[in-house]
């Protein structure tokens, strides 16, 4: 979005839930992927949010919110673990580039949470640097344990709920931005099958319980 006003948060989040229905339900518009959006975006860009999702291949954000260029800001690692230079990236499109949504995306069937099942419950190793995605689902799967959760769905959203904990506890930038009531940090849990992506944890965003999940 670059000449029309900047949505709030709200309505940025209704913009992105409108188009993963779009999308689940197999009535895309493809907006904003023409050739005159390229024209209109290449001098600056105002995303109307940032996302901050996982590498899976079958999670490309532009798809599944039915979105086009210079809507999304997107961040991605595997498992949407985080460290500093995600933040700051997280941080950048949001008070730089005034985005008033942040999401986190998860899904199921997620193989970075399904390797640190594996590795909590069976002792599995694995090496390289996947060590260090493992390391930080950790604290997620230890979590969903000690609730006494036990399906995937339930992991997946206890390591989103974890994640949109960690950008609100560690960026002072965020959460002033939060309390000024100029950002929301929304968590999504997507479902691959059926390609809907499901409200599971919310920071500066009053949503109905009916939409919470």
């Amino acid at each position: 979005m670059t000449d029309t006003a900047a949505p709030t948060p709200r309505e940025a989040f209704e913009i992105l839930m409108a188009g993963n229905h779009r999308f689940a339900t197999g009535t895309p518009e493809h907006p904003n992927q023409d050739a005159a959006r390229r024209a209109e975006t290449a001098p600056a860009q105002r995303p109307f949010a940032v996302l901050f999702g996982c590498s899976d291949s079958r999670l490309a954000a532009e798809i599944i919110f039915d979105r086009g260029l210079g809507d999304l800001f997107v961040v991605r690692t595997a498992g949407h673990v985080m460290g500093p230079e995600v933040l700051g990236s997280i941080e950048y499109g949001a008070s730089v580039l005034d985005s008033p949504l942040v999401v986190v995306l998860g899904h199921d069937a997620c193989g970075a949470v399904a390797a640190t099942r594996a590795a909590v419950e069976d002792g599995t190793t694995v090496r390289g640097y996947v060590r260090d995605v493992i390391e930080r689902v950790t604290p997620s799967v230890l979590a969903a344990r000690a609730a006494g959760m036990s399906d995937d769905s339930d992991f997946i959203a206890e390591h989103v709920r974890h994640t949109v904990n960690l950008i609100t506890d560690r960026s002072q930038v965020l959460a002033a931005q939060i309390a000024a009531g100029r950002t929301a940090v929304v968590g999504l849990s997507y479902r691959l099958t059926d390609g809907t992506a499901q409200l599971v944890a919310s920071r500066g965003l009053d949503v109905p319980a009916e939409l919470a999940w």
